[in-house]
């Protein structure tokens, strides 16, 4: 910590605007983690649970409202809306087949749906592969900060060099320290949200094959 706050003392400019944004970037990694974490793992369970509980259901209607008391997040709710959604005629959609209108509506609410499980990816890899450079910058002008006022002082020594040089080098472990967590819980979080995509897809290709089939018996 002494190190730390010596460091921002002697620190220019460039060196302290270089701590502010590994601390700006530390905290916002850190705060998407938490509520990815928290918002993937509700959705994970609910998403197997309402998965269940609508196909023990007698009805569309039942096995609404059944995942409508599970899904918390909201994950099963909007393919099972787009399904019932009416089509409104005298527009492109209403032409088109049947089949071919239930697989664009289930298909754009899959989309909408992952998108949401997907937020904050883009920042936790960007904060993962930038950081570390960004440390290593700060590190480089530290250093050369610190050799420039050696040099003014015209005399050299090394604990005159060991001591600016050290704490120019904690640029290098802060961007690490940024980095590592955000790109372990970028993996992670893609696991789950892989694992999701999978279920949601045969959720949605299940429920499409059950629609037209009862629209077929009930054709015939």
């Amino acid at each position: 910590m002494d190190s730390l706050i010596q460091y921002w003392e002697q620190g220019d400019a460039i060196g302290r605007a270089v701590a502010i944004g590994l601390l700006v970037m530390s905290v916002g990694a850190w705060v998407v983690i938490f509520w990815k974490g928290w918002l993937l793992r509700r959705a994970r369970r609910d998403l197997v649970l309402a998965s269940a509980a609508f196909w023990r259901a007698s009805d569309l209607a039942a096995g609404r409202q059944a995942v409508a008391e599970i899904d918390r997040e909201a994950v099963l709710l909007p393919l099972i809306d787009a399904a019932s959604e009416p089509v409104a005629s005298g527009t492109m959609e209403a032409r088109a087949l049947p089949e071919a209108q239930l697989t664009r509506r289930l298909r754009d609410s899959l989309h909408d749906v992952l998108m949401r499980l997907q937020a904050g990816q883009v920042l936790l890899a960007s904060v993962g592969s930038v950081s570390p450079f960004v440390g290593l910058f700060g590190t480089v002008w530290g250093i050369y900060h610190a050799m420039m006022g050696i040099a003014t002082e015209g005399s050299v020594s090394i604990d005159k060099v060991a001591g600016p040089v050290g704490e120019a080098l904690i640029m290098t472990a802060a961007g690490l320290a940024v980095a590592i967590p955000a790109v372990l819980a970028y993996n992670i979080f893609g696991k789950f949200v892989s694992a999701c995509e999978a279920d949601l897809e045969g959720f949605a290709h299940d429920l499409r094959e059950t629609l037209l089939g009862a629209q077929a018996g009930t054709r015939d």
